[in-house]
């Protein structure tokens, strides 16, 4: 989608709770699938944040955005704890059996852009998942969402001065990392 289409609920108008949560799905994912780095939770996540989302079609569409994006978040942080618990009374489970990266579906023609471009995500990926949860949050919401920097306070539960701090050291982070790929 261009990034002209990817504006919050009040903007685009969306006539149903459905149709804003059809919307925003995709992105919701990706989203939590960095945060919780675990295809499965990410999943759960999303369901579970747009059930409760249900709850709230009554109120404005104005509001739906920041909400989602807020009920998702603590639903991330929610199973970040419950795992951190688990792993102190049961060994961490095995990574991938050949330790190989997921495939990424891709229709390119080129084999080799497809490769550097998995590569390329993968790489960002890494990096963005091991920056601080609280500077991953603002990245994710501000870059990769394009929310504006009202929104993403509302959604972190933060200040816009918190919010644009955490960016700029999150964007300081990763061009320190990204630095020697180029």
């Amino acid at each position: 989608m261009p990034p002209d289409d990817v504006q919050d609920a009040s903007r685009r108008g969306f006539p149903t709770l459905e149709a804003f949560l059809a919307h925003v799905g995709a992105r919701a994912f990706r989203f939590a699938e960095l945060g919780l780095r675990n295809r499965e939770d990410a999943m759960d996540a999303v369901q579970d944040a747009m059930i409760r989302m249900l709850r709230y079609q009554d109120r404005p569409s104005e509001e739906w955005t920041p909400l989602f994006w807020r009920i998702l978040r603590s639903r991330i942080v929610d199973i970040q704890r419950r795992r951190t618990f688990r792993l102190r009374w049961i060994s961490p489970a095995a990574p991938h059996e050949d330790g190989s990266m997921p495939e990424w579906a891709d229709d390119a023609p080129d084999p080799s852009r497809a490769h550097e471009g998995r590569e390329a995500y993968a790489r960002l990926a890494d990096a963005v998942a091991a920056l601080p949860r609280r500077q991953r949050e603002a990245f994710t919401l501000r870059v990769l969402e394009e929310l504006d920097v009202a929104t993403t306070a509302e959604a972190m539960g933060g200040s816009e001065g918190s919010v644009k701090t955490h960016l700029s050291r999150a964007r300081e982070a990763l061009q320190r990392q990204m630095e020697d790929w180029k």
